[in-house]
């Protein structure tokens, strides 16, 4: 008699099994201090280098989306760049301590992390969380999406191999192997879970809400960059273009609509035509709609992370073989346009407003189209503008003159480098952030007694302490009012 195997019974023994390694290598890790977990973090990080391309390589072949060159990009950046960024910096014990005040600041670590990794970007997102959850004291489980499970458990593989040869506890990094919905939602619930990250995950966006977990959500959506009348026009194009088509679209934070200042439209156009983006018709629209969605709307897989030319084919669309980007133009901003939702491909909305202020309020309506946009753009010479902007968008993160990709990850700015960008819309704990080893820890605030109670309660001292400022209130009065008599 043949017996079926329950994957998901298996995959939920796996999480609990995992969940408790974690558990309790979470209590040894509390007595872990900076310096012996920064040398975790350095080994890891030096393991990782010799590694780089082939990962990259088997990220784009078991997932098909993006591109080889700009996942070798990605790789380096978190495991040569975060490193270099997160040495002598502290997170866990001492923090501050103030001896005149007579207060102390403790970091201390969450406990034990889970992090659900997307299949756009598995190999960077999967390197930055466990560095940063290192660095602060933490445990972590990593629960790969099934498009990219062998290349998240390779890399775990090799960074829990690492973590404990440094000194790390055995089942400190871990990697789920059995994906499975319950098994998932078994970490999710889990009692000895302290934390939940997910990044670019929005089907589980409900699923985080109605946990009794913190979580962070690294946020996706509709991100608009606004192209003002006094920018420098060609590199704003150009910023926009290597942002949106690095990694083919991959990177959640990329231009997702573009708002033009209306005097300097044509220009625009003209430039982004030089630089290989190619304006669609109507029909031409309707025709890459059909191919990128499927019939009720959702995001068909198959056509993710692919080239513009690629996509131009495959929709029957004659362009110029060397079409960079695909555009289409809006006349406004409509809840129930398919186009509203994240394509993760090199394809952009074009809108065009009068002035900064109209502009001001489209990007406005893009960014609570869909709740969930993390990151605003803008392109502009003109500071007044820029802090206008600045003050009125319910965004996490506003960049200047910048590629929003490159800009919002911490690589062309100086905010922390990560690939797990929080957002305004979601998450229980900081996470409008740029995510670090800061929102992985808890700050212990310890006060020495300064005064006694007495002192606090004591109705004569309190009156006479305030009857001797009354009488230097009255002092400087008088001095003033005598100044005046003389002048």
């Amino acid at each position: 008699m043949k017996y079926r195997v329950d994957n998901d019974l298996l995959s939920i023994q796996e999480a609990r099994i995992n969940i408790e390694l974690a558990r309790d290598a979470a209590k040894e890790l509390k007595s872990f201090s900076q310096d012996q977990l920064d040398v975790v973090v350095e080994q890891m990080s030096q393991a990782l280098r010799p590694h780089i391309e082939k990962l990259a390589k088997m990220a784009v072949e078991e997932t098909d989306y993006g591109t080889f060159h700009d996942k070798v990009i990605k790789n380096r950046f978190v495991s040569e760049y975060l490193p270099q960024r997160l040495k002598n910096q502290r997170f866990v014990g001492i923090l501050e301590e103030d001896n005149e005040q007579k207060l102390l600041k403790i970091g201390v670590p969450v406990g034990v992390i889970v992090s659900m990794i997307p299949a756009t970007s598995p190999i960077s997102t999967t390197i930055h969380n466990v560095l940063i959850a290192v660095k602060a004291g933490n445990a972590i489980v990593v629960s790969p999406h099934p498009r990219s499970k062998e290349t998240v458990r390779g890399v775990i593989k090799l960074l829990a191999k690492t973590a404990e040869e440094a000194g790390y506890p055995p089942g400190a990094i871990s990697c789920m192997q059995l994906i499975s919905k319950k098994g998932t939602q078994e970490l999710m619930e889990h009692p000895d879970v302290s934390l939940l990250m997910a990044t670019g995950i929005p089907k589980i966006i409900d699923k985080l809400k109605h946990s009794t977990k913190p979580y962070i959500y690294g946020g996706s959506g509709n991100g608009p960059v606004f192209i003002e009348r006094t920018c420098d026009t060609r590199q704003a194009v150009k910023d926009i273009i290597d942002s949106r088509t690095f990694d083919f679209g991959m990177v959640s934070s990329a231009e997702q609509s573009i708002v033009v200042d209306q005097p300097i439209n044509q220009e625009i156009k003209n430039e982004f035509k030089r630089q290989g983006a190619y304006f669609m018709t109507e029909d031409e629209k309707q025709k890459l709609l059909n191919l990128l969605c499927k019939k009720d709307g959702s995001l068909n897989p198959a056509y993710v992370g692919k080239s513009a030319a690629y996509l131009a084919s495959q929709a029957q669309l004659t362009v110029p073989p060397d079409t960079k980007l695909l555009i289409y133009e809006q006349p406004y901003v409509d809840e129930s346009n398919p186009f509203a939702q994240e394509f993760l491909s090199p394809v952009l909305a074009y809108y065009v407003e009068n002035d900064w202020q109209h502009a001001c309020e489209r990007c406005i309506e893009l960014l609570m189209e869909t709740l969930k946009s993390h990151t605003l753009v803008i392109h502009s010479r003109d500071e007044d503008v820029i802090r206008m902007f600045a003050m009125k968008k319910p965004v996490s993160r506003m960049l200047v003159n910048t590629p929003s990709t490159f800009g919002s990850m911490g690589a062309t700015t100086n905010l922390f480098p990560s690939m797990t960008l929080g957002s305004n819309a979601f998450g229980i704990m900081a996470s409008s952030d740029n995510i670090s080893p800061e929102h992985l820890t808890t700050i212990r605030n310890i006060g020495y007694g300064v005064r006694g109670i007495e002192e606090c309660f004591d109705k004569k001292k309190n009156d006479e302490a305030e009857e001797t400022l009354e009488a230097v209130i009255k002092q400087l009065l008088e001095k003033i009012m005598k100044r005046g008599d003389e002048n």
